[in-house]
């Protein structure tokens, strides 16, 4: 008998690692098995010197229906014991120093709208649908909440989350949640086109943008200015800049960008 497909596929090609959720039978939900493969999976990809961006998308007609309900009554067979956990693998998002765009191939309900959210830049094809319907189950969202509630003005929140209707992608474009809704025969399309661009930018840059993006909404004004000065120099006076300063002087391809995309012209 076969073994059975790995729960996360992963798989690296010039310097992208994508992450496909594998679950469709059970609509990539968050059973401990599919989140402990993800977090292990974006482990590898952090610590994969070769990786430069993250891709994170899905087998099936659904993105991520939240938490899997089955396996979480007592008693249910087959649950592992948990290396990772849900809020660890939003964090692990969030806080990678490498970008993770989210790829919804598809459909997204409580905390797989959490995890497209969590993601720097994410795009989803704009037949589906995506909801807090948590409400509806006599729950509310709230760990994602922790992910959402940054990207999105109060008033679409209170209506969404309070009605726990789902809505079109492009609502949740028009909330903060996601990047792009796009069809389905443009989806890698667009993903590709984000992944271009940002695989230009250095790798300490890009982390640096990471921590920028967490840490500054955070901080009084001067807190903010007193800690990214010394940021900023550190930056130019790194080895990295050095050398992306002088392929911009001479006209030519920064070094860390991967080979198979330095013959594309500069967008």
């Amino acid at each position: 008998m076969p073994d059975a497909p790995p729960i996360v596929l992963s798989d690296v090609v010039a310097g992208v690692a994508t992450l496909t959720l594998n679950a469709p039978e059970r609509k990539n939900s968050l059973s401990a098995e599919l989140v402990n493969a993800l977090g292990d999976a974006l482990e590898r990809a952090m610590a994969d010197d070769e990786v430069r961006v993250v891709v994170l998308t899905n087998t099936g007609n659904t993105f991520c229906a939240g938490a899997d309900l089955k396996a979480a009554q007592p008693g249910v067979a087959g649950f592992v014991e948990a290396r990772h956990t849900f809020v660890s693998v939003m964090t692990q998002i969030m806080r990678a120093p490498k970008p993770v765009i989210g790829r919804a191939d598809g459909h997204a309900t409580g905390g797989g709208v959490g995890l497209i959210a969590a993601c720097d830049i994410s795009v989803m094809r704009d037949d589906a649908k995506i909801g807090f319907t948590e409400a509806r189950l006599g729950v509310a969202p709230a760990v994602i909440s922790v992910v959402c509630l940054p990207k999105m003005r109060r008033s679409d929140a209170s209506e969404l989350f309070l009605t726990a209707e789902r809505f079109t992608p492009q609502r949740a474009v028009d909330a903060g949640l996601i990047n792009a809704a796009v069809p389905a025969d443009r989806l890698d399309d667009a993903v590709e086109d984000y992944v271009d661009k940002i695989v230009r930018g250095g790798p300490l840059a890009l982390a640096a943008c990471k921590e920028l993006i967490a840490t500054v909404p955070g901080m009084e004004l001067g807190e903010a200015f007193e800690w990214t000065a010394p940021m900023s120099a550190r930056l130019f006076q790194s080895d990295e800049a050095t050398a992306g300063i002088a392929a911009f002087n001479a006209r030519g391809s920064a070094p860390w960008i991967p080979d198979e995309r330095t013959s594309r012209s500069e967008r």
